[in-house]
């Protein structure tokens, strides 16, 4: 008997060890490469019912939602792979970026996606792919996602090894017609390390392509109405393509319909990087993110559309039908003649048209970055809680939120103007002096608070000043990024990396403050193009518009321009063609084409060298041997001039910059002249403006060597991250090397944007003056000198004599 009790007791005392064990440390991603592992698959388990709080005004909201508990976590080789989707192949990919990542300790994404009602009432399912940083914990570290600010599921981040799929089901009736906020949310901490500086190592990467929504039955794939371009969507690259079929294309007098056609499919879209691609002979090819377009009368269109609607023949048509060959949904635009057909345009394209006397709140960002960016132009003071910035608690070491907002184009307040942040936000007696708080504009630094106190604080609408010298014309985003230390940071004891006690928060009460500004245009101003098409934005007439040849590739490169110009106008950019420049006179002017068929009276008027028109020729991988004149002079200049005391005067004018803002342009009573440019055998494509002859207008040229580099140039240089970059005088781009350069403009002139009033003035004096330190220390001398020589004067006049 004893020996039976030992040995049940033993036994007991055995499974209640094996019961205590948790799970192993997954250390997968320390595998040595090359060391297969065989993937596991686990069902989930049954989602217990987890309502989320429920919102301020309950009336009429949709069921509670239940966000699904993800599986086990596997070993990183063995990827947390999908199932099969019941839901067809009907699918809408909704990440628009080619490249999107979510870094830091945390990280929050939205954006909205456009549905039609077809696609809202039909069952979905969301699906994305990820991989994350081999340093991440698994155990302390989540993605959630967000559906119109209802959380559907979350998923602990381990996929280290390779792209990882996860599927959540949608809620029914969590979806709507029209635009749909997805959010992408991450909180990540590092497996070992506690040092601010292990946070910059944290990152999971979102696959564009392996990430979608997917919709049950034939009815999704259907577009019945106008409304469906702006459901056109992305591809799995982020990018957006109208195919636009036009057999007379090459005929005079098509140019400008079908140039406002692609701008109002623009607006109407709205999406971040968008290409328009003509032909004349072939039909539009079909897939996500694409939409095909057939333009011209019906008897231009019969031979290669069969299936013409009968009504085509008789009165303007604009209307979307299925292509009998590939079954997808295409745009029809057609008519008996060209003026019907550019009737039909217009039907689609008014709904777009704004009176240029009309001023918008906001640009329209939130296809990529939500919500839309508000306009401010005067003295402003907006909550974060209107920003998208949410009341945030934080555990970790590095926290970082960022915010859009936006200035007009005639914003002339980089050399003086002060915006402030009223931060409302608390940290714990546990964060250390040293610990601080940055504010970045548009990714530079702008302010820096240090957080002194060591029994922690409430902070009410602290005052942070920051300057505004980074800002742009257009959209600027701004970003808060709080770093904290600890001592048991400092310690590092073993699983204090994953620490759930708030040490920091931030409150969506804080405000950011934007004061009055000098507002006046500048001319040459890239920049001030690129963030609101100005001045063409602003035209009360058609803007002339040169281009050299009517081919597929010029009139395609053409259409992303203006298309991308006439998103950040919010309207369509009225155009009209010329074939000189001798009839557009003294008005705004947009030059497109090959550089060998520039007029040479435009490349003189934006400071561009006659020669570049035979000697721009870029280098191809068979001409190994040219060499770049300009390199080549740079590194004879070095040679000549004496490096080491050359590169000390460098840093030393560096330093002076970064420190005191102080460059050789602030040190000239009057600016120099431009430097003629030429473009280097480098560059594939060219941006430029200059002043019109007479000086009363902009002239902007866009160049390249050949129609297919301009087509190719454009459709890069036009992305969402790409077009920020353009400004100054002279914009080039490399598709060599995949570059932007930029040349700063050296001398501008003032164009007068609002009516006159002495406040306005005197900021503009004030902000040329801080620009200009030289002539403010002249005029502050002489005034002094002025003043010396009146008291002197006056103390003669009323003094009493010998």
């Amino acid at each position: 008997m004893r020996t039976i009790a030992a040995a049940s007791l033993l036994l007991l005392n055995a499974s209640a060890f094996a019961q205590a064990q948790t799970a192993p440390f997954d250390m997968s991603g320390e595998r040595p490469p090359g060391v297969s592992v065989t993937p596991r698959l686990t069902q989930p388990a049954p989602p217990p019912a987890v309502t989320p709080p429920a919102p301020v005004k309950p009336a009429a909201a949709p069921p509670p939602i239940v966000v699904q508990p993800q599986p086990a976590l596997q070993p990183a080789a063995a990827a947390n792979r999908a199932a099969p989707s019941s839901f067809g192949d009907i699918r809408r990919y909704v990440v628009p970026f080619s490249k999107f990542g979510l870094a830091g300790e945390y990280d929050r994404r939205s954006w909205s996606v456009y549905l039609t009602p077809e696609q809202a009432a039909a069952k979905a399912s969301f699906t994305f792919a990820y991989q994350n940083a081999i340093v991440v914990a698994p155990e302390a570290s989540a993605l959630t996602v967000y559906l119109n600010n209802r959380p559907i599921g979350q998923q602990r981040v381990g996929s280290p090894d390779g792209s990882s799929a996860v599927t959540f089901e949608v809620p029914p009736g969590l979806l709507q017609p029209g635009a749909n906020l997805v959010t992408f949310e991450a909180d990540q901490r590092h497996r070992t390390d506690c040092s601010i500086q292990s946070t910059y190592e944290l990152w999971s990467n979102i696959d564009p392509a392996g990430t979608y929504l997917s919709f049950a039955g034939s009815e999704a794939a259907q577009l019945s109405s106008a409304d469906a371009v702006r459901a056109v969507g992305v591809d799995g690259a982020g990018k957006t393509q109208f195919d636009i079929l036009v057999p007379a294309l090459e005929q005079p007098g098509m140019t400008k319909p079908l140039l406002r056609l692609a701008q109002g499919l623009s607006v109407l879209s709205s999406m971040p990087n968008q290409i328009f691609a003509f032909s004349t002979n072939s039909l539009p090819a079909a897939g996500p993110g694409r939409l095909g377009v057939l333009v011209g009368t019906a008897a231009e269109l019969r031979p290669l559309f069969p299936g013409l609607p009968a009504g085509a023949e008789s009165a303007a048509l604009a209307a979307f039908v299925t292509d009998p060959r590939s079954g997808s949904p295409v745009l029809l635009i057609s008519g008996p003649s060209w003026q019907a057909v550019s009737s039909a345009i217009d039907t689609i394209v008014s709904p777009t048209d704004r009176s240029v006397d009309v001023r918008r709140d906001a640009l329209a960002t939130e296809r990529w970055s939500a919500p839309n960016a508000p306009l401010i132009f005067s003295d402003t003071s907006i909550a974060l809680s209107q920003l998208g910035v949410k009341t945030t608690e934080f555990s970790g070491r590095r926290f970082r939120t960022s915010f859009n907002i936006a200035v007009p184009a005639d914003f002339y307040a980089n050399a003086y103007g002060e915006a402030k942040v009223l931060l409302d936000a608390a940290y714990t007696e546990n964060v250390l002096p040293g610990s601080q708080i940055d504010i970045y504009v548009n990714d530079n630094i702008a302010s820096t608070v240090p957080l002194t106190s060591t029994t922690g604080g409430i902070l009410r609408h602290l005052p942070i000043r920051v300057t505004m010298r980074h800002f742009k014309p257009g959209l600027n985003t701004v970003s808060i990024e709080t770093t904290l230390m600890t001592k048991d940071d400092a310690a590092c004891a073993p699983g204090a990396t994953a620490g759930a006690n708030p040490r920091f928060a931030l409150f969506d009460t804080s405000e950011v403050h934007i004061p009055d500004f000098a507002r006046v245009g500048q001319r040459p101003n890239l920049a001030a193009m690129a963030g609101t098409a100005y001045p063409y934005s602003r035209a009360t007439e058609p803007t002339p518009l040169f281009i050299d040849r009517v081919d597929a590739d010029t009139l395609s490169a053409a259409a992303t321009l203006l298309g991308q110009m006439a998103v950040m106008a919010g309207h369509p950019i009225d155009v009209e063609t010329v074939a000189s420049p001798n009839t557009i006179g003294d008005r705004d002017a947009i030059f497109i084409g090959s550089i060998s068929q520039m007029p040479a009276t435009v490349l003189t008027q934006a400071n561009i060298s006659a020669a570049s028109q035979a000697s721009w020729r870029p280098v191809t991988d068979t001409q190994p041997g040219v060499v770049d004149t300009g390199t080549a002079f740079e590194e004879w200049n070095s040679k000549v001039s004496g490096g080491i005391l050359r590169s000390r005067i460098i840093a030393f004018r560096e330093w002076l910059g970064r420190s005191f803002d102080i460059s050789r342009s602030s040190l000239q009573f009057i600016p120099g002249a431009e430097e003629v440019f030429t473009p280097s055998n480098v560059d594939t494509l060219m941006i430029a403006q200059g002043a019109s002859p007479l000086g009363g207008g902009s002239w902007t040229v866009v160049a390249a060597p050949s129609a297919k580099d301009l087509r190719e140039g454009l459709e890069v240089l036009t992305g969402q991250l790409n077009w920020p970059q353009i400004s100054g005088h002279i914009t080039t781009y490399s598709s060599k090397t995949g570059k932007i350069d930029t040349v700063p403009v050296t001398r501008f002139d003032f164009v007068p944007s609002t009516p006159w009033s002495i406040g306005n003035y005197r900021l503009i004096a004030a902000n040329w003056l801080s620009t200009n330190i030289l002539s403010y220390a002249s005029l502050l001398v002489v005034f002094l000198l002025l003043i010396g020589v009146a008291t002197s004067k006056m103390l003669k006049t009323l003094g009493r004599s010998g």
